[in-house]
């Protein structure tokens, strides 16, 4: 496995689902025949994403070699994606929004849909905050152009209140963490292991969860011609449907997947089995779909207005509708 950077893994399980699709009416259950035995295909990963698991769930003997290479963040993939160092990778639904300024944009083949409560506005112990409204000139931490920046702007409009109106510092995911722990933030908008890091370490409570504010919504991309390219495209709906099976595991085997990814990551394991008892719902894989799109219509409308992007934005040439599922789930537990 190829090592680039390890960032993401904070968020703790939200990429843990690829998706499974196929392309043809009678799709197998996986890939086989001589095409696909000399082809390598390029995956981004997380550290202690769903890749670490394909051992676990027996979907490691694939009929292709794939390469592996971790990335700390979807804007990265999308610029792998773009210079066709990359063949897919997960992200959420903000930086192929980015992504088209720039004329780099990948293509979205499926829709991986998964918790929301891994997503909170934190508050120190001993806070006597008790709403968003109440932020008010307020010292609040996020990161800047992730689903935390999109989450902090929905939540103040609901009050409102605009970025305008809190001292809104952007802030990395470490830098925040510090920053949180040293009393610097009256608030933080924040993904991942870094809510039960701060919850177990300094007692800090959640004022606010992103439910029913953000979709849930992750994004399998993929390279344009990797897409044009029969052979590859096959070791794609093989590799995606396998994934599928991967999440299943560990939908399924929650003991045992945060035993590893506390492993893999050098985090408690009660980490993990609280991110997985507080979860808003299982991992599932859905087709490209009206809804999905006009989700993240949303999201780019709202950066437009909040100034956060200088022009509207039309994500629908994003989209590629080829793809058709092989199973509607990843699993029911939880």
């Amino acid at each position: 496995m190829t090592t680039t950077i390890n960032r993401r893994a904070f968020l703790g399980g939200a990429s843990l689902a690829l998706g499974a699709l196929g392309l043809g009416l009678s799709p197998r259950l996986f890939a086989q025949g001589n095409d696909l035995a000399g082809l390598t295909l390029e995956v981004a990963t997380y550290k202690g994403g769903d890749s670490y698991f394909s051992d676990n769930a027996a979907t490691d003997q694939r009929p292709y070699k794939v390469n592996y290479s971790e990335f700390s963040g979807g804007n990265l993939i999308v610029e792998a994606l773009a210079s066709g160092s990359l063949d897919i990778g997960s992200m959420s639904e903000i930086p192929p929004i980015f992504s088209i300024q720039s004329h780099r944009q990948p293509k979205l083949i499926a829709v991986i849909q998964g918790d929301v409560n891994n997503q909170v506005f934190l508050i120190p112990k001993d806070s006597t905050l008790e709403s968003v409204e109440q932020l008010r000139g307020k010292r609040v931490g996020y990161v800047r152009s992730t689903t935390s920046h999109y989450f902090l702007i929905k939540a103040l409009k609901e009050q409102g209140l605009s970025m305008a109106d809190i001292n809104a510092i952007a802030l990395t995911p470490q830098d925040g963490f510090s920053a949180f722990q040293s009393g610097q933030l009256d608030a933080w908008v924040i993904y991942g292991v870094f809510i039960q890091l701060a919850k177990f370490r300094s007692g800090a409570r959640v004022l606010k969860t992103a439910l029913g504010y953000l979709s849930g919504n992750y994004l399998m991309a993929a390279r344009p011609a990797a897409l044009e390219d029969p052979v590859r495209r096959q070791a794609i709906q093989d590799y995606l449907h396998r994934e599928t099976q991967t999440l299943q595991w560990i939908n399924n085997n929650p003991d045992a997947w945060a035993a590893k990814s506390a492993q893999l990551l050098g985090v408690d394991k009660a980490v993990f089995l609280d991110q997985y008892n507080n979860r808003s719902q299982p991992w599932k894989v859905l087709e490209v779909s009206e809804q999905a799109i006009t989700s993240q219509q949303e999201v780019a409308d709202l950066f437009h207005d909040a100034g956060v992007l200088s022009e509207r934005i039309d994500v629908t040439p994003l989209w590629d509708r080829q793809f058709r599922l092989l199973s509607t789930g990843a699993g029911s537990q939880g």
